[in-house]
């Protein structure tokens, strides 16, 4: 009788460890609820072909800290020699990759995204579009550095000049940028929001 009831006691022990087992890796395998936007919106420029992954970490930081949207803002130039809305296939490509690369690591923070693709004929131009369409509380970027696109101090004191709202300038780490991937991912990008007109 006892060692029936011992050999009991196991096979229950045994099927609530499995049943345990089998819920903690069904939660595991449960995606992640996607990041709902935040009140706050917290604007991050960028142009080139890599960006400042620790001017972006700063940026997710802020956006995680204040519950907000990270606005990632490619600027495109556009030649003064070609109409303001000619299609830009090579930069286009370069900003939905650098685009994509934000989103999935904003992602994994619980960030949510609302990317953007503005057009200028200078970055400053752009950047000048970019404020007139966007409502934003802060702007965090990344300043330019030997063999790093970013904002040189003329840029930096032109938004001090021009920008509402607060501006954070990083330095950027040259060893730690981010570049669009060789090979695209078969999934495709949300598509960026493109402005087109001179004002």
């Amino acid at each position: 009788m006892i060692a029936s009831l011992i050999v009991l006691v196991g096979l229950l022990a045994s099927a609530v460890a499995a049943l345990v087992a089998t819920h903690l890796r069904y939660r595991r395998r449960r995606p992640a609820k996607p990041p709902t936007p935040g009140a706050g919106r917290i604007l991050f420029p960028f142009m080139g072909g890599a960006l400042s992954q620790r001017a972006l970490d700063a940026a997710l930081r802020l956006a995680r800290a204040e519950d907000a949207t990270l606005v990632p803002v490619f600027l495109a130039r556009v030649s003064m020699q070609l109409p303001i809305d000619t299609p830009l296939p090579h930069q286009s490509g370069v900003a939905l990759s650098l685009q994509e690369a934000i989103e999935q690591r904003a992602t994994a923070w619980g960030i949510a995204v609302d990317a953007r693709i503005e057009r200028g004929r200078t970055y400053r131009h752009a950047l000048r579009q970019t404020f007139e369409h966007e409502r934003y509380d802060r702007i965090v970027l990344a300043a330019a550095e030997r063999g790093h696109d970013g904002f040189d101090a003329g840029d930096v004191a032109w938004l001090l000049d021009n920008a509402a709202g607060e501006i954070v300038v990083l330095r950027p780490d040259c060893d730690t940028t981010i570049r669009p991937p060789a090979a695209r991912s078969r999934r495709a990008p949300r598509p960026a929001r493109v402005r087109a007109g001179v004002g």
